[in-house]
């Protein structure tokens, strides 16, 4: 069985992340959504609330594609996370440059830790490729509509958390 890891904090989750889903629900059996504790990012959403979300999210793409999707709470090294829960391949999402610049570093340290697990990178689509967890908070925080950047559930949730 081929395992997937895709981690990140979701802090929401948003259309680019669940196009990443969808798409690397595609290569493998089975996709671990490792879902970042990281206290130091101070999250809008709790940890249970940001699994929620993404467990809300993503029940109809395990419907859609038959691949089994998983949250997976982590606050260790990434490769340990994915040794964990079984994978052989971390999938990450790529939007910009600067995006690659940090990810090739993180590769190399990885392969460096255990060079048994593969990391895939897959582009987000051009219609997402703007979209980021920070800058729709900051849009959301400051009134503005990000109905076109996260799922109607998401919005609901950052409309009653941010008033």
């Amino acid at each position: 069985m081929r395992v997937g890891l895709y981690p990140g904090t979701f802090d929401p989750i948003t259309m680019g992340h669940v196009d990443i889903i969808r798409r690397a629900a595609m290569l493998v059996d089975k996709l671990v959504i490792g879902v970042a504790i990281n206290r130091d990012k101070g999250p809008l959403f709790s940890l249970e609330e940001r699994v929620a979300m993404i467990e809300a999210e993503c029940a109809y793409l395990t419907e859609q594609t038959g691949t089994e999707i998983v949250a997976h709470p982590f606050e260790n090294l990434l490769i340990d996370c994915a040794r964990d829960v079984g994978a052989q391949i971390i999938v990450r999402g790529l939007r910009a440059v600067a995006d690659f610049e940090y990810e090739f570093q993180m590769v190399g340290m990885n392969r460096a830790l255990d060079d048994s697990i593969e990391t895939v990178f897959l582009m987000a689509e051009a219609k997402h490729q703007a979209i980021a967890s920070k800058l729709v908070k900051e849009i959301a925080r400051l009134g503005g509509d990000v109905s076109k950047f996260v799922t109607p559930r998401v919005n609901t949730a950052l409309k009653e958390r941010l008033g």
